[in-house]
């Protein structure tokens, strides 16, 4: 019985830390990139349009700041590239990292990075990984971190859900769960795991 209720409060603690991680995330690294990213010409008033990329950045690096210069978010990426004829922006070995209003720190990495026009949907593809870091709250209570790896993750921003159908695990301390595939309700507060999920609680040291 012990053992089931610390599992249920576990789970519970990651249903409120992911839709923090994630959908916060992937939706600014989106909003950067649509604001930021030069806007094509207009040279032509009906162009053919082809999936051939309208313009690119390389090697970018794209931060905001809060109203003391403090850092809040920073975006990099090898390579950005926007496609007219789908609208949309893929970039090549994501990173990305912020700030929340209390500095702590939470960042994602992936090989590929795709969102739509609108920045209603996000993706990240290859060795997706998104960490939000350990901290002491003002009781002097000790957060564990809290890490997601999966070779997908595709966050829709508009419905708040985050979902994958390759295996995933999260990790937050040294309990672990995994399965072989997330699908994650931020309105209803509902995570669906799928396939061979196992659960793995490490005993708090007294």
């Amino acid at each position: 019985m012990a053992t089931a209720q610390r599992f249920s409060r576990t789970f519970d603690r990651l249903t409120i830390y992911l839709p923090i991680i994630l959908m916060g995330l992937l939706a600014l690294g989106s909003y950067w990139l649509l604001r930021t990213t030069p806007q094509p010409g207009t040279a032509e008033r009906n162009p053919a349009v082809t999936h051939n990329a309208d313009y690119f950045m390389r090697k970018f690096s794209l931060k905001t700041f809060d109203a003391l210069g403090h850092l809040k978010t920073e975006l990099q990426g090898q390579e950005i590239r926007h496609f007219p004829d789908t609208d949309t922006l893929e970039i090549e070995q994501v990173y990305l990292r912020s700030y929340d209003d209390e500095g702590h720190l939470t960042t994602a990495t992936s090989d590929r990075g795709l969102s739509n026009g609108d920045g209603s949907e996000v993706q990240l593809m290859g060795h997706a990984v998104v960490v939000r870091a350990g901290w002491v709250n003002s009781t002097g209570k000790t957060q564990p971190p809290l890490e997601i790896r999966s070779d997908f993750l595709h966050a829709i921003t508009d419905t708040e859900r985050v979902k994958t159908h390759l295996p995933v695990v999260i990790t937050r301390g040294l309990d672990k769960f995994t399965a072989d595939s997330m699908d994650y309700d931020n309105l209803n507060r509902l995570m669906d795991l799928k396939g061979r999920v196992h659960g793995t609680l490490t005993p708090a040291k007294p």
